[in-house]
């Protein structure tokens, strides 16, 4: 009986030890699982933050090695709108490359890139053989359309591309005659060496044959002359368009960026951007600014002030 008595004791003895055993692994288990958790986040903790101090000093590189200088522009007056617009969007960009622009004509900016006053002579026509033949190289940059105006009260909506010839060289000096009011045509134009000028008459077959009333050194100037003269016609740059005057359709077309990509619209000319040599052969700061003007981000500046893109 005693002999019964002392095995059952040892059996709950062994028992009790046994659970006790299989508790303390139980807890060694945990304890090292959550050590290897903490472990593990702790890593990824690290390597995140690394990845993120990484990403920074890529940006800041990035942002170092920008290309800085300083780049000139002169030329147009009917490229203004746009070169504004353009050197507005990329000072956000690339805020370390300085671009200045003067509006003197096509012609005269022209001739400073040449001369090599400028980086970049702005024309808003081709260039001419003579200009190629001193170095100039025409880069395009948009194609703007040329809008024929008149003042509001004018009856007149639609003219043919003679009935401009005509107007234009003289042959034609009353309103009357083109089925509007009797009013005298008051002819308003461009100075000498205006690119919209060069390009109208060049597009027209009238070069140096035109009769003008003024010729005006602004494209603003023809709009506000034209707006408040009765009687005026003139022509401007598509872009520069507004409520003062009236846009005449010309052979049935209206002046649309949409017709003029249809090629039903006549009067279209390009925008260059001439430089004294390929653009490969000048500064970083100028080759940068090219980039931009051609990237996506610079054709949709050229888009948002109505001009139409190119490749």
């Amino acid at each position: 009986m005693k002999f019964k008595k002392v095995v059952a004791f040892a059996t709950v003895m062994a028992m009790a030890m046994s659970m006790a055993a299989c508790s303390t692994g139980s807890s060694t288990s945990t304890s090292s699982s959550s050590e290897a958790a903490v472990e593990e986040n702790t890593t990824t903790e690290e390597s995140t933050e690394e990845t993120t101090e990484a990403e920074a000093t890529e940006e800041v590189a990035e942002e170092t090695t920008q290309v800085s200088g300083k780049v000139s522009m002169s030329g147009s007056t009917s490229m203004e709108k746009y070169v504004s617009a353009l050197i507005e969007t990329y000072a956000e960009i690339n805020p370390n490359i300085t671009v200045t622009a003067e509006y003197v004509g096509s012609g005269a900016g022209v001739e400073q890139v040449i001369a090599g006053s400028v980086d970049i002579g702005n024309s808003s026509r081709n260039l001419k053989d003579a200009e190629v033949e001193s170095g100039a190289v025409e880069n395009i940059v948009a194609i703007d359309g040329i809008a024929v105006v008149v003042d509001p009260a004018n009856t007149v909506e639609d003219l043919s591309q003679e009935d401009l010839i005509v107007i234009y060289t003289g042959e034609i000096t009353n309103w009357s005659e083109l089925g509007g009011s009797d009013t005298p045509i008051v002819v308003i134009g461009r100075e000498a060496g205006s690119g919209t000028r060069g390009a109208f008459e060049e597009l027209l077959g009238i070069e140096d044959a035109c009769a003008y009333a003024s010729g005006l050194d602004s494209t603003g100037a023809v709009i506000a002359t034209v707006a408040a003269t009765e009687g005026a016609i003139g022509y401007a740059s598509l872009d520069s368009l507004n409520d003062t005057v009236a846009a005449l359709k010309l052979d049935g077309v209206e002046a649309t960026e949409e017709n003029i990509v249809a090629g039903e619209y006549f009067l279209c000319r390009p925008f260059v951007m001439a430089t004294n040599g390929e653009i490969s052969e000048q500064s970083e700061a100028v080759q940068a600014w090219f980039d931009f003007v051609y990237s996506d981000e610079g054709k949709a500046v050229a888009v948002e002030v109505g001009l139409i893109t190119v490749d």
